[in-house]
């Protein structure tokens, strides 16, 4: 080959070589930057031009797709009963991305997560369209209707458990709202979701995973647990250490009672039944504020959750003695999610062994194969099981002698505790009604509840955890046992 030839096969074969290079630095090295680049809509396309995978309740879909109009994006979500099941899912939406569940499990629910590599592969050669897999929750469906119905038009939130599992049974939010009003990509779909964002009610909060509220005297169960724990109190039905009046430590005022209610040296049980503030506020200033933000952090407070979806962290303050005293009772600045509350109850319930709180039971293929199920795993230990026995036996007479009975279901046996939280600047806002509770059947507890009412339009007399929170827990709780028969 003569000397003008070879030079022009090196030149095209360094063109060659260079593009290779570039090729292959477009496809691997830049492909996630390309696939994410705000202005690549062929990616937004291929996204939204197959039927999107579905959540799974009790073996059926609430969730479907159908066929957008004036579009070129082919497919958008819909949802079976939308506010009931949004904390749940949380949005999918061709304008505004996606959260919770629809956001987590993207992969999956479109059919393009590297679980799915194979099944995608295979429909190349049987011709099948590409849809996506789905998810399959833990969802009560029985148990998640009672709550959304119990709470009715009143802000408030729901969050049951099974104890020994760790499954989510239920998980509500009032007032909710409807994703598939902003599913698509419209000026009216933009309009519905500003027209929710501005809503002063906030309806797209979560509140049984991103509300924090004091818990009130729902907490007096982990200070008993903590007094039990830490061998300040042995015996649930001996005399404790608790004077009346008893001053708050470093101040000249007393804690007060609700009423005139036999607080003075009361037992453990007795205290919880009648719910003394002096009794608990005494305890958990005996034990001390690092005692107690251990034993709180053993419930899981101080930390955030995750179901998969994030729930926010509860708080126990690191705090000075007559503060320590105030959050041992549940107000200062003592915060607990719903799910937090549902979470102590649960453990109580599982003779001191907290479950990890999860939603997902299993991720399967389009065509229903399971490629991962979910393996229950153990949280922590927030009581020895013998002193949560004592504990149960202490909630189990809050409702059959206490201020629980609203709670009370024939033939079977419940534990719970009522709270009543302060709320606003000195108390100024009509409080918080709280319920915390479990079921015991002949296999076991079932279920766990956590039940926070935010009735700010009822009557100050009429707000209180046995009769506005109580019910609600009550009829989820039956809903969970009579889904089991």
């Amino acid at each position: 080959m003569n000397k003008p030839l070879r030079r022009i096969a090196i030149f095209c074969g360094l063109l060659v070589l260079a593009l290779l290079v570039r090729v292959n630095w477009l496809q691997y090295v830049r492909a996630d930057e390309l696939n994410g680049n705000e202005h690549n809509r062929r990616v937004q396309i291929e996204r939204y031009a197959h039927e999107r995978g579905n959540i799974i309740v009790d073996g059926a879909p609430i969730t479907g797709s159908v066929e957008t109009k004036g579009s070129d994006f082919k497919y958008k979500r819909v949802w079976k009963n939308g506010p009931m099941w949004s904390p749940v899912t949380g949005y999918s939406s061709q304008a505004f991305d996606a959260s919770q569940l629809e956001s987590l499990e993207d992969g999956i629910l479109t059919g393009n997560s590297d679980q799915l590599f194979f099944d995608r592969t295979l429909s190349l050669f049987n011709g099948k369209k590409k849809t996506g897999g789905n998810i399959v929750t833990t969802l009560n469906g029985a148990a998640q209707k009672a709550a959304f119905k119990g709470l009715d038009n009143r802000k408030g939130a729901v969050a049951a458990l099974d104890p020994q599992t760790g499954a989510i049974l239920a998980l509500v939010s009032t007032p909710s709202y409807d994703p598939s009003v902003f599913a698509g990509n419209s000026l009216k779909d933009a309009e519905a979701r500003q027209q929710l964002l501005k809503d002063k009610d906030k309806p797209m909060l979560n509140r049984a995973l991103r509300e924090t509220y004091p818990p009130g005297s729902t907490f007096k169960v982990v200070t008993a647990a903590a007094a039990l724990e830490n061998g300040l109190y042995k015996g649930i039905d001996d005399k404790t250490d608790s004077p009346l009046p008893w001053r708050l430590p470093l101040t000249t005022g007393n804690l007060a009672n609700e009423g005139n209610i036999p607080c003075e040296n009361a037992t453990l049980r007795e205290a919880l039944r009648w719910s003394c503030n002096t009794v608990f506020g005494k305890i958990s200033d005996d034990l001390g504020n690092q005692k107690m933000i251990d034993e709180a952090g053993k419930f899981g407070f101080n930390k955030e959750i995750f179901t998969p979806v994030r729930a926010d962290a509860s708080v126990y303050p690191k705090d000075n003695r007559p503060q320590n005293a105030m959050a041992g009772i549940g107000q200062a600045s003592n915060r607990a999610t719903p799910l937090q509350m549902a979470m102590v109850a649960a453990a109580v319930a599982n003779d001191g062994k907290l479950m990890q709180p999860y939603m997902v039971a299993e991720r399967q293929t389009p065509g229903l194969d399971a490629i991962y199920t979910h393996e229950k795993e153990q949280f922590s230990q927030p009581l020895s099981g013998e002193n949560a026995q004592k504990l149960q036996q202490m909630m189990e007479t809050v409702v059959k002698n206490g201020t629980g009975t609203n709670a009370l279901i024939d033939g079977v046996t419940v534990g719970g505790k009522t709270g009543t939280a302060q709320h606003g600047l000195n108390n100024s806002e009509n409080p918080y009604a709280w319920f915390i509770s479990y079921a015991k059947t002949d296999s076991g507890s079932p279920v766990a509840v956590a039940v926070v009412v935010e009735d700010s339009d009822a009557n100050r007399d009429d707000i209180s955890g046995g009769g506005l929170a109580a019910p609600i827990a009550r009829d989820v709780m039956k809903a969970v046992i009579d889904s089991k028969k």
